[in-house]
C-alpha cells in the first residue's frame, strides 16, 4: 500500500506542475471530474486507515485523549474536522459493502457516502439488511444527480421506492433516528482568532435552539431608528447581554473552587498608571476602555505580573490548589499543559510535579494544570513533567515513544 501511495503522490505532483491554462475548456472539465473521483477514492483509503488506527488504540497509547485529538495534531486539522473524520470512518466501516465500493470507485462524495451510510443504518434497523442493500443501490444512483442535502431529504422516504409496505413504520423510526443524531451531534466550538476575538460555531438540538431564540430574539431587536448595527452585530451584543445577566444572578456553579468571575491581568506599570490595558485569564487582550467598563459591570480580580511577566506566587503551603494560587496557575498555563491538549482551565485540576505524598510543596513552581485524561495519564505513564527555563511546563516523553526524549510543550495556550 505504501509503495502504491508513493507512486500516486508522484503522479499528482506531476499534474500539479502541469500548465492548466493550456487545456481546452472540455479538458478542464474532464480534469475536474478526474480530480474529484481521485479525491473520493483516496478518501476511502484514508477512512480505512483511520478506522484501523482507532480500533488499535494508537492515539491512547501515544498519550492523546482520543483519536480525533491525535489526528488534529498529526494532520494539523481543525478539531471538528478530525471528529468528522473519525465518525465517518466508523459509519462507513459498518455500512453495507456497496457504500464503501461506491466511495472507492469515485461514484459518490464523502458527504454523500455519509448520508447513504446513515440512511442504510436506519433502514436496516426498521426493515432488515436485504431492504437496506436495495436502498443503498437506489441512493448511489440518486447521488449522480443530487447533493448531500437533497440526498438526505430523499432518503427519509426511500422505503416508498424499495419497500412501500414498510414505509409508514420506517418513517417513524427515521424520525427517532434523526432525533438521536441531533442529540449526538450537538456541540459548540469556541476558537481563538487574532486580536483577542473568538469564533463561535456549532450545532444546537431543537430544544437548545428554541431556548436560544427565545432569549436572543427580543434582545437583538433594533434599539430604535438610529440603531445602525446589522443583524449579526445585534445578535452578538444580545449574547453578551445574556452572559452579563447570568453573571449577575450569582447562581452559576463554581469554577475551579472560585465563583464565576472575570480575572483581568495587568502589569505593574499599568497598575501604577491606574488600570491601563489588561488581559483576561484566557489570554484575551482588553483595551483600557474595556477594562474600565468591566470594572463598572463586574468584580475584577487583579493579578499583578513582574517585569519579566512572571506571575507573583500568591499561594500558601497547603495540599489543595485553590483561590489565589489556582488563579496564578491558570494565568501561567492557560489550560491543560499537556502537549497538544486544548482543554480550558475549568476542565483541569492542579497536579503536583513532585507529588504531595513525596514531600512536594503546594506552590506555583510545583504545580501544573492537567485535564482529567492527562492527569490520569501522567500518573500511569512514564512521562516526566518539569518547568522549563522560562518557568513554563514541559513534558519529556518516555523512551519507547521518543528515543531522543525531546521535551514537548503545549502551544495552544501561549499568549502572544
Amino acid at each position: 500500500m505504501i509503495d502504491e501511495l508513493v507512486r500516486a503522490e508522484a503522479a499528482v505532483v506531476s499534474c500539479a506542475d502541469a500548465a492548466a491554462w493550456a487545456l481546452s475548456e472540455r479538458d478542464l472539465i474532464a480534469a475536474l471530474d478526474a480530480t474529484h473521483r481521485l479525491q473520493q477514492r483516496l478518501a476511502a483509503v484514508q477512512l480505512a486507515v483511520v478506522r484501523e488506527l482507532d480500533g488499535r488504540g494508537v492515539a491512547l497509547a501515544q498519550g492523546a485523549s482520543s483519536t480525533a485529538v491525535w489526528l488534529r495534531e498529526r494532520l494539523r486539522l481543525d478539531v471538528s474536522a478530525a471528529r468528522r473524520l473519525v465518525g465517518l470512518a466508523a459509519s462507513i466501516d459498518v455500512a453495507p459493502p456497496a457504500v464503501r465500493d461506491a466511495l472507492a470507485s469515485g461514484a459518490v462524495s464523502v458527504e454523500q457516502a455519509r448520508v447513504i451510510a446513515e440512511t442504510a443504518a436506519t433502514v436496516t434497523a426498521s426493515a432488515g439488511s436485504e431492504v437496506a442493500d436495495k436502498a443503498v443501490g437506489v441512493l448511489v444512483e440518486w447521488a449522480r444527480q443530487f447533493d448531500p442535502t437533497l440526498l438526505r431529504k430523499l432518503g427519509t422516504r426511500i422505503l416508498d421506492h424499495v419497500a412501500p409496505d414498510l414505509a409508514d413504520a420506517a418513517a417513524a423510526a427515521a424520525l427517532a433516528a434523526e432525533a438521536a443524531r441531533a442529540t449526538r451531534d450537538r456541540h459548540v466550538t469556541i476558537s481563538e482568532q487574532a486580536g483577542g476575538r473568538l469564533r463561535l460555531s456549532g450545532t444546537l438540538d431543537a430544544e437548545a435552539a428554541a431556548l436560544l431564540r427565545a432569549v436572543i430574539d427580543p434582545l437583538s431587536a433594533p434599539a430604535g431608528p438610529d440603531d445602525t448595527r446589522c443583524a449579526g452585530q445585534r445578535r452578538h451584543d444580545a449574547l453578551a447581554d445574556v452572559c452579563r445577566l447570568a453573571l449577575r444572578t450569582g447562581e452559576l456553579p463554581e469554577n475551579g473552587g472560585d465563583p464565576a468571575q472575570l480575572v483581568v491581568t495587568i502589569d505593574y506599570d499599568g497598575l501604577a498608571r491606574q488600570v491601563g490595558g489588561g488581559t483576561l485569564d484566557v489570554g484575551l487582550r482588553l483595551t483600557p476602555d474595556t477594562v474600565r467598563q468591566l470594572a463598572c459591570d463586574a468584580a475584577i480580580l487583579p493579578a499583578v505580573l513582574g517585569g519579566a511577566g512572571q506571575v507573583l506566587d500568591v499561594g500558601r503551603q497547603r495540599r489543595l490548589v485553590t483561590g489565589p494560587l489556582r488563579r496564578a496557575l491558570v494565568l501561567r498555563d492557560g489550560g491543560c499543559a499537556f502537549p497538544g491538549c486544548d482543554r480550558p482551565p475549568r476542565w483541569c485540576a492542579a497536579h503536583h510535579i513532585r507529588h504531595w505524598a513525596d514531600g512536594g510543596p503546594t506552590s506555583l513552581d510545583n504545580a501544573v494544570l492537567l485535564c482529567g485524561h492527562h492527569h490520569r495519564h501522567i500518573h500511569q505513564a512514564d512521562w516526566l513533567v518539569r518547568l522549563g527555563g522560562n518557568g513554563h511546563p514541559e513534558f519529556v516523553p518516555p523512551a519507547w515513544l521518543d528515543p531522543d526524549q525531546i521535551p514537548r510543550r503545549n502551544h495552544y495556550h501561549q499568549r502572544t
